[in-house]
């Protein structure tokens, strides 16, 4: 039965973007995107919001002078199989193949595209995730936390939402990110 999963790449404060919208200082070395790329393999789809679809729309033909390791090839490779789903009322079409694009997120309707799914969803983009967090519809958070205070920004959690989790996973990489897989309690 496939999952709902939430993977956020953010600062040991918890943020995925600083205020003023920056967020190089995630950008993986090759240690952590290889790990990545092997959890992103089974994902089948991609729930995106407009912003994290906008960055993420890179990978359909990525700069080759841009992108030179074979990890970040292989991650390329992964986003272009797997279908997309934006959520937005101002994108008028897709910029990327297997992609559609929705007007709202109905949670009824994503529980239902990840029930009959024979692959795991990833919902990414934190407004988007914080709505399908709200909604309990996220089965499993996972974290990578980077060595650096960022000071306030787009936080990877919300605010107001109650979730118990139970860790599943942890790893430590050598550039000092850790990475954390949590199951969420119904």
């Amino acid at each position: 039965m496939a999952e709902l999963i939430y993977t956020a790449i953010c600062s040991l404060d918890g943020y995925i973007a600083d205020e003023r919208g920056e967020f190089g200082w995630a950008a993986p070395d090759d240690e952590v995107h290889a790990f990545v790329n092997d959890l992103e393999r089974p994902i089948g789809t991609y729930l995106c919001g407009r912003r994290l679809y906008e960055v993420m729309v890179f990978w359909e033909r990525p700069d080759e002078s841009v992108v030179s390791s074979e990890v970040a090839r292989a991650y390329a490779a992964i986003w272009q199989a797997a279908d997309k789903v934006v959520y937005s009322r101002t994108l008028t079409g897709p910029a990327s193949a297997r992609t559609r694009i929705e007007r709202d997120f109905d949670p009824d309707a994503v529980r239902a595209l990840v029930r009959q799914a024979d692959r795991d969803v990833s919902v990414g983009g934190a407004e988007l995730a914080a709505t399908a967090l709200r909604a309990g519809l996220v089965d499993e958070v996972r974290l990578f936390l980077n060595p650096v205070l960022v000071g306030g920004g787009t936080p990877a959690l919300p605010t107001g939402v109650r979730q118990d989790l139970e860790l599943l996973d942890e790893r430590r990489f050598q550039n000092g990110v850790v990475y954390l897989r949590h199951r969420t309690r119904r």
